[in-house]
């Protein structure tokens, strides 16, 4: 089968015909606007431009304008400490007092924000931005979250200043919209899930149960209704993708990577991620399932200069398209898949796996361990690999479904801190997800 490329730019049009055996048969680059940020000078005087990094995740809500869909921010521009000197001109001991572990934040004002975006043939152009607020309608914070039992990155200023950790910070990964225009958004730092009204006003967030007390100076409602086991995610591999039911009644979301339980080890070898559906009234998890992420040799453009590795690989975006069904983004960074995946036929995942004290965990056990210990993994049906269309962009992470068709896909240009630009993609897809 032979698949079109089209690369559109503010102006020009060019097409290259290629073959391969991807169902998408038509890819299009969209022209994405640039949000001017902040020009950030460092410690050492060296000066970067820095635009909005807006492509985190994405949504499209079914029924509403097929030209709009919304993204979201993450946390805001960030740097880590061990890449200080090829970042910023000066080297960990200047801008983070030697703490290789640390995380810069040049823009420490940023607040996470959601974006309402126009799509009008190959032009994008905003149409809203609500930042994340809290009750009293200030705004909040990307700034790392002071956690006890799961710790996050002490926070530096561009001038090489220690700050203070923030109870109100996020970082926000992906959103899901409802009818009455409100958003669930997920969180990497805690990991937490959190219900935000239509202004962006926090309404509820919800973080790993024994977590709450981390929050009391929290500026909006806070409780632990996720499962605690969740305190074990690797550091920035909390949760980055969520979705919602077609009736609303069910949230999904599921873990970036595997936990790292009973330790980092477990996080580097496990294919295991657990994915959840969450009872949105009962304010509970119904199911937590298990989802195989690939290995890494699946992902051919990122293995092209050097071999990666199994924590290399996570999950980026989740999509409701139908009653249990979800379309799933894994990568790594210059290799997108999408599958289709369905919960009917997996297993719930034993109760017994919640609980720290299993040995040996989830995360230790192989593929091959599973059915020895009743769990049936989620199936997944590949849909679409970038490795089939050249000029794909690296790093997508949001996918808004506009119809079954229909996908527009949007990286994250980590806010133009190495000079990239955010890039947005339409994909038409020969054969509809539902």
């Amino acid at each position: 089968m032979k698949t079109a490329f089209i690369l559109c730019a503010t102006s020009a049009l060019a097409s290259v015909w290629l073959a391969g055996a991807a169902r998408a048969d038509e890819v299009q680059m969209l022209d994405a606007p640039v949000i001017p940020l902040a020009d950030v000078t460092f410690k050492s005087g060296q000066t970067t431009a820095l635009s909005v990094g807006y492509g985190s995740g994405a949504t499209h809500r079914a029924g509403e304008d097929a030209g709009l869909i919304y993204t979201i921010t993450d946390r805001g521009p960030n740097i880590a400490c061990d890449e200080a000197k090829d970042l910023t001109g000066a080297d960990t001991d200047a801008m983070c007092a030697g703490d290789k572990d640390g995380k810069i934040f040049p823009v420490p004002g940023f607040d996470p924000t959601i974006y309402a975006l126009r799509i009008e043939g190959e032009k994008v152009s905003v149409a809203g931005a609500y930042p994340l607020l809290g009750t009293d309608g200030k705004k909040l914070s990307g700034i790392s979250v002071p956690l006890a039992k799961n710790p996050t990155e002490k926070p530096y200023a561009a001038d090489g200043s220690l700050m203070a950790q923030n109870p109100n910070g996020f970082d926000s990964e992906s959103l899901a919209r409802l009818a009455d225009g409100s958003f669930w958004i997920s969180d990497e730092y805690g990991p937490s899930i959190s219900h935000v009204a239509a202004d962006g006003k926090v309404l509820d967030r919800l973080v790993p149960a024994g977590t709450e007390g981390d929050y009391a100076q929290a500026d909006y409602p806070v409780h632990g209704k996720l499962p605690a086991i969740l305190v074990k995610r690797e550091l920035n591999r909390g949760l980055e993708s969520i979705a919602v039911s077609p009736d609303e009644a069910t949230l999904y979301f599921v873990m970036q990577s595997p936990l790292a339980n009973p330790d980092e080890a477990a996080f580097k070898s496990s294919r295991l991620l657990r994915l959840f559906s969450f009872d949105r009234k009962a304010e509970a998890v119904k199911h937590e399932y298990v989802y195989q992420i690939d290995t890494p040799d699946a992902f051919k453009a990122d293995n092209a200069k050097k071999a990666r590795k199994q924590g290399d690989v996570k999950v980026s975006e989740m999509v409701a398209i139908g009653p249990d069904r979800l379309l799933v983004l894994e990568r790594i960074s210059k290799t997108t898949l999408l599958y289709e995946v369905d919960l009917a036929g997996a297993t719930p995942l034993p109760a017994r796996f919640d609980d720290v004290a299993t040995k040996p965990s989830l995360e230790q056990l192989k593929s091959e361990d599973l059915a020895a210990a009743g769990i049936v993994p989620l199936k997944k049906t590949l849909i679409f690999n970038s490795d089939d269309h050249a000029g794909m962009p690296d790093k997508i992470e949001g996918v808004a479904v506009i119809d079954p068709k229909t996908l527009v896909l949007v990286t994250d240009n980590d806010f133009g801190i190495d000079g990239a630009k955010t890039k947005m993609v339409r994909v038409t897809l020969d054969k509809p997800l539902n």
